[in-house]
């Protein structure tokens, strides 16, 4: 095989990351009023499944720095949409709540194992410094490439979630074989000039800016987790609309969610102070626009674009910030702030499926709201220093 172009790089992240990202972890929540239905399932008990691929992309994650030495990028790249397949399909056929908990759990695997590979990834094939911020921002937002694609989904199988994890399933398999076909081989040298060392030293400086990262990508996390479990329930179950409908709310999160492709941009141009801020305000917008008026179809779009430019710009910017400031480790280097981001999700799932219980979708909604605002001034503070690591990387 030919090498990978940037382009092509770009291409097949985004493939693999809508896979692993997009169809294995986030559009559960488009599918969950249906699955309470079928499987009798609480809102307590939906938070706590919400939370499960949140869970395992934490210790995936963590292990995947040492998974990449061991079996390559290629290997590993498959392994991460291999799995995802593998959840996808045991979500499929789940005869309970149970079963459905340990596939959740089997696609936060893939999830974890995926980001840290294509970022080595692009580390190989992309030779330029700027260049690789754009590739890997590019990658990230293939998360809303999967979860636009959960829209035709649900407007052809309606209440028949099961057939349109069996479609996502088969995208998964190619997915796979597209990994196996083109990701860089292990003998492949990085496209950086020099050769990378054995050891890789990193500073003090280095690890207080990952540090500020992760401690904000906690609170994103935290906040994000009642949109990607709770959104659909929302405005069925409080707003009145029909499944079908929640079917659009998913395409307009995946559109919107393309401008995350900007991130890189987002902060050689602004900075990460403004950058940050201006994603996490985004994020609250939606979260509040959500349950003005819940049964405003119209509204509940504009919701989702929101959310989906909010959330995937953030995660970009973590993503691209960790590579700048770790230049020389990109596959450990976003390890710690998406792993934050996940620990988020996990705590705050659960706690937006109590409050959902106990106070309704209104307050649990608007509550996270006010959260991602305080987030946002939190990091206006931290990273409005010029002199951080990494602030304006070569």
């Amino acid at each position: 095989m030919r090498p990978l172009s940037p382009l092509g790089m770009a291409t097949l992240g985004s493939g693999v990351i809508a896979i692993t990202y997009g169809l294995a972890r986030f559009v559960f929540g488009l599918f969950l009023p249906a699955m309470r239905d079928e499987l009798t399932i609480s809102p307590s008990m939906a938070g706590v499944i919400g939370a499960l691929p949140f869970l395992s992309f934490v210790f995936a994650i963590l292990a995947a720095t040492w998974v990449i030495r061991r079996l390559g990028i290629r290997r590993t790249g498959v392994a991460a949409a291999g799995l995802a397949g593998v959840g996808l399909t045991t979500i499929a056929l789940a005869p309970s709540s149970l079963v459905l908990a340990a596939g959740v759990l089997i696609c936060g695997i893939s999830t974890g194992l995926s980001s840290p590979v294509m970022a080595e990834a692009v580390h190989r094939v992309v030779p330029s410094w700027v260049l690789r911020g754009r590739v890997n921002a590019t990658i990230n937002a293939g998360t809303s490439l999967g979860i636009a694609l959960a829209m035709p989904a649900v407007l052809i199988w309606a209440e028949a979630w099961r057939s349109a994890y069996l479609g996502f399933a088969a995208l998964a398999a190619l997915g796979t074989l597209a990994a196996l076909c083109y990701l860089p081989r292990d003998g492949q040298r990085p496209s950086a000039s020099r050769p990378r060392p054995a050891a890789l030293p990193v500073s003090r400086s280095q690890w207080l800016g990952i540090a500020r990262l992760s401690g904000l990508a906690v609170g994103m996390g935290g906040v994000s987790a009642a949109y990607w479990v709770f959104a659909p329930d929302a405005v069925i179950n409080a707003g009145g609309l029909a499944p079908s409908q929640t079917a659009w709310m998913w395409l307009a999160v995946g559109i919107g969610g393309l401008a995350g492709a900007g991130a890189g941009d987002l902060i050689s141009r602004f900075g990460p102070a403004a950058s940050h801020a201006a994603g996490l305000t985004v994020m609250s917008a939606s979260l509040a626009l959500l349950v003005v008026v819940p049964g405003n179809f119209a509204l509940a779009l504009a919701s989702a674009a929101l959310f989906g430019a909010g959330y995937m710009t953030l995660s970009g910017f973590y993503l691209v910030r960790s590579t700048q400031i770790m230049t020389e480790a990109p596959s450990f280097a976003p390890v710690l702030p998406l792993l934050a981001t996940s620990v988020g999700q996990v705590a705050g799932s659960p706690l937006a499926g109590w409050l959902v219980g106990a106070e309704g979708h209104a307050a649990t909604f608007l509550l996270f709201a006010t959260l991602g605002l305080a987030v946002a001034g939190l990091g206006a503070w931290l990273l409005n220093e010029r002199g951080a690591p990494g602030w304006n990387a070569p």
